[in-house]
């Protein structure tokens, strides 16, 4: 059992208790003990792609917390709440609703490379607490301002004229790591000059896995049930999407294994899968020939 199950995270379900519902899930197929890791939390007032990283593939969700993520979010104008969502409380207002065109005007302000402030209440530490344990506590919180990049910034079309007044809108961001929608919602809200507060969030897309390959929670006990949840799972490398394979022979597989460098082969520089067969070995880095272990699986296909 080593792969991906890409979940469709339903609302107010939080990403560790998602973990442990798929955990659930695998027990009750009776698989006994699986190592489990999502990669990338996913906020419980939102909904979509959550991968869930099971056996030797939670190796590789460091990897998926730095990819690129799509989202659609709804912005609801004329009420700021301190968490930057519906589950907060309202902390500022106005009376101020933007057209059509003029949110089609500001979002090339939010395209391309920007820097935001992120939400207080989120998981960032601040002199080693969350930074939304002290705003629950009633702290000050300060956070710093970060760079983030913004690929592509979509409206969706309303049903209102383009000179009618809004209060709401939905757009589709696809954004880099370290995006925080909250952030960008506020903001794009602000520079509409009015204030505003998401009030749903869906991610579509993280890395290489979109919502066609996600599974809901329901459907996975399902699989479970029937003695099915293989087929609820994406292979280890579906998480490696673009990365080239680079074939192994037993004896260099077996080197890989040991955690030794492979000198003299011919491929070109970046990550490569290595693979015995069929069977991931290690994700490693090619440079001028030099092959090095960048993370190694534990499949049991090369003798030591």
């Amino acid at each position: 059992m080593h792969g991906w199950i890409i979940l469709d995270k339903p609302l107010a379900l939080g990403s560790t208790n998602a973990v442990g519902a798929v955990k659930r899930a695998f027990r009750e197929a009776g698989c006994g003990k699986v190592k489990v890791g999502h990669g990338g939390t996913l906020d419980p007032l939102a909904t979509g792609v959550l991968p869930i990283a099971i056996g030797e593939a939670t190796k590789l969700a460091g990897r998926m917390l730095d990819s690129d993520k799509i989202y659609d979010f709804t912005i609801q104008f004329g009420a700021q709440t301190d968490t930057l969502d519906a589950e907060g409380k309202v902390v500022a207002t106005s009376d101020a609703r933007p057209t059509d065109d003029q949110i089609d005007g500001i979002l090339p302000q939010f395209t391309g490379p920007i820097e935001q402030v992120p939400p207080t209440y989120s998981a960032l530490k601040v002199n080693g607490q969350r930074a939304y344990d002290l705003a629950r506590g009633g702290q000050d919180v300060e956070l710093a301002m970060r760079a983030v990049t913004i690929h592509s910034l979509i409206r969706y079309p309303s049903s209102r004229g383009d000179y009618e007044r809004l209060s709401e809108t939905t757009l589709s961001a696809h954004v880099s790591k370290g995006t925080y929608i909250r952030s960008l919602a506020r903001d794009i809200a602000l520079a509409l000059g009015t204030v505003g507060h998401v009030t749903m969030l869906r991610r579509t897309k993280a890395g290489p896995f979109g919502l066609d390959r996600a599974i809901t929670l329901d459907k996975l006990f399902e699989f479970a049930k029937d003695a099915r949840i293989s087929e609820a799972m994406l292979p280890l490398e579906a998480g490696l999407d673009g990365i080239p394979a680079l074939p192994l022979t037993p004896e260099q597989a077996a080197f890989l294994k040991q955690g030794r460098v492979l000198d003299g082969m011919v491929a070109n520089d970046g990550l490569h899968l290595a693979k015995l067969g069929e069977t991931p070995v290690a994700l490693v880095m090619a440079q001028a020939g030099m092959i090095r272990v960048e993370r190694g699986f534990n499949l049991g296909t090369a003798k030591d």
